[in-house]
Formats: structure tokens, sequence, C-alpha cells
């Protein structure tokens, strides 16, 4: 048996997808893992899995480019064969269910962690292509042989009503899975330290990053020991995100401490207290949010969809602050810094929801409940332990 999982970034595929594919091929599974070309990719030969690249522009609108990366998906996809194609992210979902129809693959799963831009933004760019990408995701993404993996309740319910795919195709998976192996607690830090607070995030606007440095610079003109953290690098291909300049210029006025990509994860999490995410992007549910849990850090993040799945009760596992409203996480952030054992107490209830819902094992597991749901063969039918990946970085 022979599965495809093609996304638009080998980033994607190599931080997130990994585990899963490493999954299937120990119960006897080959998996291909297909991107546009990038760093990441040939790191995949390390845990023996192979990499094909294709033409693709994650940014462009033109529509002959667009054509041109179907039709090489969809010879690719004829030149494999594979028996499932797992696509992530909505472009791909659309490009890949309709090179999966052009090709004859047998079983279609699309993957969608979050509305994202297209419907998260008011932008002019952003209600041009609704209606467009509305149209694309109606004829593709529900149809044939496949299913919807959403990663939250509200997604379903908007797709549902908005009528983009059938009730009975999609599945909801919370989250893409963290290793609670991986991102453990560290040690207590002392009560008389810095409170130290992280956002780990690509660098949108949506994701409360203008909120999350005038918060920073409330704290400092009210005299508070506070350090905020800043981890993750711009989205050029994204007209929502900050440009390096700008978050330069916070980090050089003693704001924030801008920490661009960073590699070892799990060592900075287990530096800091609490994990602030004030987003108000359309959020399947946020990477930086289930790996600060499984860390055992205080969660201060909205009540908003995607959010909401980790941070379910205020003041019972993390703390919601409204969206757009620098001052009320400012003054959470305050509220924590004079009450530590709040801190202590809220991330220790953040790792006990990390370890019963976004174990990466269980999430796994779920998948492939739904791959067997369209395949016909039993080879998933018997699940053996997969090696631990070879990882040389974790996520930006």
């Amino acid at each position: 048996m022979r599965i495809v999982f093609f996304a638009n970034t080998d980033w994607y595929l190599y931080n997130f997808r990994l585990p899963a594919a490493m999954q299937l091929q120990a119960q006897g599974a080959e998996v291909v893992m297909v991107s546009p070309e990038g760093p990441y990719g040939e790191r995949f030969a390390k845990n023996g899995i192979r990499w094909e690249t294709l033409p693709m522009d994650r940014a462009s609108l033109n529509p002959l480019r667009e054509a041109v990366t179907i039709k090489h998906l969809a010879a690719l996809l004829r030149r494999e064969r594979p028996d499932l194609i797992h696509n992530f992210t909505v472009k791909c979902a659309v490009y890949g269910a309709m090179a999966a129809r052009l090709s004859g693959v047998p079983a279609v799963v699309n993957a969608v962690a979050g509305l994202g831009y297209v419907y998260a933004s008011n932008g002019l760019k952003a209600r041009v292509l609704r209606p467009v990408v509305s149209t694309l995701m109606r004829s593709t993404l529900g149809s044939g042989n496949s299913r919807v993996i959403l990663q939250n309740p509200d997604d379903a319910e908007a797709l549902t009503k908005l009528r983009l795919v059938r009730e009975d195709r999609i599945r909801v998976i919370r989250s893409s899975g963290v290793n609670v192996e991986r991102f453990q607690p560290a040690s207590g830090r002392a009560d008389d330290a810095p409170l130290r607070v992280l956002l780990a995030a690509r660098l949108l606007r949506e994701k409360g990053i203008g909120e999350y440095v005038e918060a920073a610079r409330m704290l400092k003109e009210r005299g508070r020991n506070v350090e905020f953290l800043l981890a993750g690098t711009p989205d050029y291909g994204n007209p929502s995100s900050f440009q390096g300049e700008e978050v330069q210029a916070w980090h050089d006025a003693g704001l924030i401490q801008w920490l661009g990509h960073v590699d070892d994860m799990p060592a900075l999490m287990a530096s800091v207290d609490v994990m602030a995410l004030p987003s108000y992007y359309r959020e399947g549910v946020p990477r930086c949010l289930i790996e600060g849990a499984a860390s055992g850090l205080c969660i201060v993040t909205t009540n908003l969809p995607g959010c909401r799945e980790v941070v379910t009760t205020h003041g019972e596992d993390g703390l919601q602050v409204p969206p757009r409203d620098a001052a009320s996480l400012a003054a959470l952030i305050m509220q924590l810094d004079d009450d530590r054992a709040q801190v202590r107490r809220l991330g220790a209830k953040a790792r006990e929801r990390a370890l019963a819902h976004f174990d990466e094992r269980l999430v796994i597991g779920r998948t492939l409940d739904v791959y067997r749901e369209l395949l016909s063969s039993d080879v998933l039918a018997a699940p053996r332990p997969a090696r631990t990946p070879t990882l040389d970085c974790a996520r930006e």
C-alpha cells in the first residue's frame, strides 16, 4: 500500500507529519512526501521516507501557473499510483482532490487546519478570494471516496453551514498532535525570577503579535520586570505578515526579545513560564499552544475557534483574553506575575489536558481510523510501534 502526503511546504511535512508517516511505514505502508522544493525535504531520507517535489507557489494567483501545478501533481500521482492521498491546507486540499480525480486515486483525505487568511481577514484580497475558494472547496473537498479532517467543531459547523462539505464526510481530530515525551514540564523556576512569557508563531497580525508587543510596552511603562519573548519568522508569502524590520525595531527598543527561528523548542519552553497567543486568526488548534500545554506552561489565549480547544474554561486550564485587547492581555500577565502559584496550577492543568487530548499517538491513531474507513485493505489493521523520528529542528 502506498500513501501520499501533499503539503505546500516541506517544512510543514517534516515538522508536523513525519511521526504519522513513520507509523504508517511501521505498519507496512509506503509513504511518499510531496511538496515544493525546500531545505527540509532532504531530511526525510534519514528516516527512510521518499520525497518528491513539484512546482508550486503557495502565494500565486496566476491561473496558468496553478493549472501547471495541478497537471504536475496529477502526473506524479499517475506514476506513483497511491491507494490514498492525504492533502494538508486548503489550497493543497483543493489541488490534491482535483489531481486525484484526474489520476484515479481511489481515496482522498483532506486536512484543513483552520480556515486561515481567506476567511480570517477582512482585507480586499481575502474578500475577493473568499467566493472563489468557497466554490472550489464545495466542488472538491468532500467529493468521491473522501473524508475531510478538521481540528475543531467550530470549523466543522462553519463548513457545513456554508455547504462546503457534507456533514457525514467530516471528521474532527483535535490538533496535529504533540510528542508529550519530547515536550515535558521543566523543574519550577524561582518565584523571584522575572516572569518569562513566550509567543511562538508565524509573525502574522491575526496571531495577536501587535497586541502582544503593546502589552509588553504597557508593562515596561509600569516598571514590571517581565520578559516577553517572540519566536518565529515573517511569512513573506502572506499579506498579513509583519516585516522583519518592524520586529527588529521592537527588539531594539527593549520591548521583546525576538528569537527568530528556533531549532530547539522543548529547551526554549523549559526556560519560560507562560505561553501566550492572543490570536484572532481562524486557527485549527495552534501548535504552539499544545506544545506549551505539554510543557506544563500556563496558557493565555483567546476564546475563539481552535484556541478554546486548549483553554476550555477561563481560570481552570488556562486564561482567556478578549481578542484585539492589549490592555486585558497586559492585566492578565500582571496577574500571573503577582501569583506564581496560579502559574504553576494552570500549567499542571494544561499538561493534563495535553496528555488526554493532544498526544500525537492518539492523533495518529484517529487519523489511521479515517484511512480505514476509505481503504478496503487491512494493511493498517495491526498496529506496530514506529521508531523515533530523527529531528534536526522543531518549529518556527
